[in-house]
């Protein structure tokens, strides 16, 4: 999927692909200046380190066909992508995945890791991503979607008809770093 669009005067082209495993190191690279940048409104510097550790490239989303890239103008603007599997959040090396298949007529469909590189924040990468997973889990089948978001997420994905449920912090990464799940309805 690419577009153009222009956004106060600068005309860009974005285009939407599967990730391939060869973006993976160019992924992470993204994600770490995501997590440093675009968190410290919300977190302390150690919860940004702590975030840094429980969050990461999962390449079972890869692997599934269900992670996505945005290029804008040949340059990795973001990230992000939907699952069908039951683990919420994280890394290939997080503690407590579930690979598990989820059932599209009890269970909802995951959103996961969501990035946008700082210097393409506020040009609809993001959204660009969501609408796309959003579009490809309703067409295996899924009526719902659900996902952990950080607070600096909240804001965007509200704005996209997800709704706030429970609040929690995970400690894996040594301090908690406080997550909001979200859900929608898919229509």
């Amino acid at each position: 999927m690419a577009g153009d669009s222009c956004i106060m005067g600068a005309c860009m082209t974005m285009q939407i692909r599967a990730a391939k495993p060869s973006d993976i190191d160019t992924i992470g690279r993204l994600m770490a200046a995501s997590i440093g940048d675009l968190q410290r409104d919300f977190l302390t510097p150690a919860e940004i380190d702590s975030s840094r550790a429980i969050m990461g490239v999962d390449t079972r989303l890869i692997e599934d066909g269900t992670y996505y890239v945005a290029e804008i103008d040949g340059e990795l603007a973001g990230c992000g992508g939907w699952s069908r599997r039951r683990t919420l959040y994280g890394a290939d090396v997080t503690t407590g995945r579930d690979e598990s298949v989820l059932d599209p007529a009890v269970d909802a469909a995951r959103i996961r890791a969501m990035y946008t590189h700082p210097k393409h924040v506020g040009k609809g990468v993001a959204r660009a991503i969501l609408a796309r997973s959003e579009a490809a889990a309703r067409a295996k089948g899924f009526t719902r979607i659900e996902f952990v978001s950080t607070l600096a997420g909240v804001p965007l994905y509200t704005a996209c008809g997800y709704v706030a449920g429970e609040r929690f912090a995970d400690s894996t990464g040594g301090v908690p770093v406080p997550l909001v799940r979200m859900a929608k309805q898919l229509g």
